[in-house]
C-alpha cells in the first residue's frame, strides 16, 4: 500500500526538527506539520529563554550536524556552584577536574530553533505550515491525519505519526492519552541580567525556602536567570518595580557577580511536573515535552527530550534498514520500554531536588546541607555528580553508528 509518506512529524520545534534531521539521509519519506509560521515562532518570547545543554546533549547535536553551526553562540559552563541560602553547605563541579572542556553549554532557545529551521529547508525535508492536526485514524497499515490550514482540510496518511509538539500536544489530546500531574505552587521568573562582575563561566544553582535560583552564564558579563519563587511571592514580583525585583534578586543572590542590573523583560511560567501515562496508541508515539514536563532545577527538560527523540531516530534506522514496518506495535512498545528508566531516573531526580530544597525545616536543612558539604570533598561522589549534569551517566543513543 502507497501512503503519502512513510513519517509524519507534528511540531516544527527542536524535538521534531532534531528528529527530521536525525533521519533526512535514510530514504524515509518525511514530512513535518507545524501550526505556526516562522515569523510567530521567531516573535515568539519563549524563544529568548537559555536552554541549559549538557554534555552529552551537544556530543548528540554534533552527530546531527547542528552543533557546528551553534557551537559560536554557545557559552561554555566551565565551573558549577551549588549553594543553600542562609545555610554553611555548597558543593563545586570543576570542568578542569572532571578533565573535559565543559560541564555544558547554554544557548539562547531562539539561535538554535531557527539554525534548525535552516538545516531543515536546506534538507528539502516537506513542512506543512501553518497547519495543525485536528484527527487521526488508526488502521492496521497506516495512520490518516486531518489537517486544518485556514479554512482548509488536508487528509494525508502515514505509517508512523511522531508527535513532538510540545506540552500542550494536540497529538497527545487526540489520542486521549491522559496525564498526571503534580502542581509545585510555584512559579519560574525567567529574564537576563547584566553583572558588574565577569562570570568566568560558571553556573550558580541556589537553594532558598520558596525554591531555587539559577544563574547560567551568557558571554562574560551577562547571565539567565531562572528564579522560582511561591505563586504569591512571584505575583507580588511582577506587579511591582522593576527596581524592587532586582533588589531582591540580589539580596537572594548574593554580590558574588557583583550589581546585577536587568537587560531583557521579566517573564513568569507556573511550575508542574506533568507526564503522560503512555507514550504510544495505534501508529502514532509522541516525545518531548508532549511525554514529560520537568521543574527546571536541574535544567534538564530539552537534555531528556533530545534523548528520546535520538533513540527514536537510532531504532526508526535499524527498523527501515530490515525492511520492517516503523509503525509495527511491537517495535513501538519497545521504543517506550527503552525510554522508560531515563524518564524515571530523572523525573524522579528532578522532583526529589525540588522537594528536598524547596523546604526550611530545620531537620530537613540540616541535613542536606551536610550532604553538600560532604559532597564538596570526595572526588568521586563529585565526579558521579557531574557525569550526571553532562548527561553522561548512562546510555548515549549513537544513530547508528554514526559519527
Amino acid at each position: 500500500m502507497q501512503h503519502d509518506y512513510d513519517l509524519l512529524i507534528a511540531g516544527g520545534g527542536l524535538a521534531g526538527n532534531c528528529l527530521a534531521l536525525a533521519l533526512k539521509d535514510t530514504g524515509l519519506r518525511i514530512a513535518i506539520i507545524e501550526a505556526n509560521t516562522r515569523k510567530q515562532l521567531h516573535d515568539s518570547p519563549a524563544g529568548d529563554r537559555a536552554l541549559a545543554l549538557a554534555a552529552g546533549t551537544v556530543a548528540m547535536l554534533q552527530a546531527l550536524g547542528i552543533w557546528q553551526g551553534i557551537s559560536h553562540a554557545a557559552t561554555a559552563i566551565k565551573n558549577i556552584h551549588i549553594s543553600d541560602r542562609g545555610h554553611f553547605g555548597k558543593t563545586r563541579l570543576s570542568a578542569q577536574k572532571e578533565n573535559v572542556a565543559a560541564l555544558g553549554y547554554v544557548v539562547i532557545a531562539r539561535g538554535i530553533e531557527e539554525h534548525l529551521a535552516n538545516l531543515v529547508s536546506a534538507a528539502n525535508i516537506p513542512l506543512i505550515c501553518p497547519a495543525r492536526v485536528a484527527g487521526l485514524i488508526s488502521g492496521d497499515k497506516e495512520v490518516y491525519a486531518s489537517l486544518k490550514q485556514g479554512n482548509e482540510s488536508l487528509n494525508v496518511s502515514a505509517k508512523l505519526l511522531v508527535g513532538a509538539d510540545g506540552g500542550n500536544s494536540s497529538v497527545r489530546n487526540l489520542l486521549e492519552i491522559a496525564q498526571q500531574k503534580t502542581d509545585y505552587g510555584q512559579t519560574a521568573l525567567v529574564t537576563t541580567v547584566k553583572s558588574s562582575l565577569p562570570n568566568k563561566n560558571t553556573a550558580y544553582e541556589r537553594f532558598t525556602a520558596s525554591g531555587p535560583l539559577a544563574l547560567l552564564p551568557i558571554g562574560n558579563s551577562r547571565c539567565a536567570v531562572v528564579w522560582t519563587r511561591a505563586n504569591e511571592d512571584a505575583d507580588a514580583l511582577m506587579s511591582g518595580s522593576e527596581a524592587d525585583f532586582l533588589a531582591e534578586l540580589q539580596q537572594y543572590f548574593g554580590y558574588k557577580l557583583g550589581e546585577l542590573s536587568l537587560s531583557a523583560p521579566i517573564c513568569a511560567f507556573p511550575l508542574a511536573l506533568i507526564r503522560a501515562n503512555k507514550m504510544v496508541s495505534g501508529r502514532a508515539i509522541i516525545v518531548g515535552n508532549a511525554v514529560h514536563q520537568l521543574h527546571p532545577v536541574a535544567g534538564q527538560g530539552f537534555n531528556l527530550g533530545l534523548r528520546d527523540v535520538v533513540q527514536l531516530a537510532e531504532m526508526l534506522i535499524k527498523q527501515y534498514e530490515e525492511a520492517k514496518d516503523i509503525g509495527a506495535a511491537d517495535f513501538l512498545r519497545s521504543y517506550a520500554e527503552s525510554r522508560q528508566a531515563d524518564h524515571d531516573w530523572v523525573i524522579g531526580f528532578t522532583d526529589g531536588m525540588v522537594r528536598i530544597f524547596s523546604n526550611d525545616w530545620l531537620a530537613l536543612a540540616t541535613a542536606r546541607n551536610i550532604g553538600l558539604a560532604i559532597l564538596d570533598q570526595v572526588p568521586i561522589a563529585k565526579t558521579l555528580l557531574a557525569r550526571h549534569a553532562m548527561g553522561l551517566a548512562g546510555r548515549m543513543p549513537r544513530l547508528g553508528g554514526r559519527k
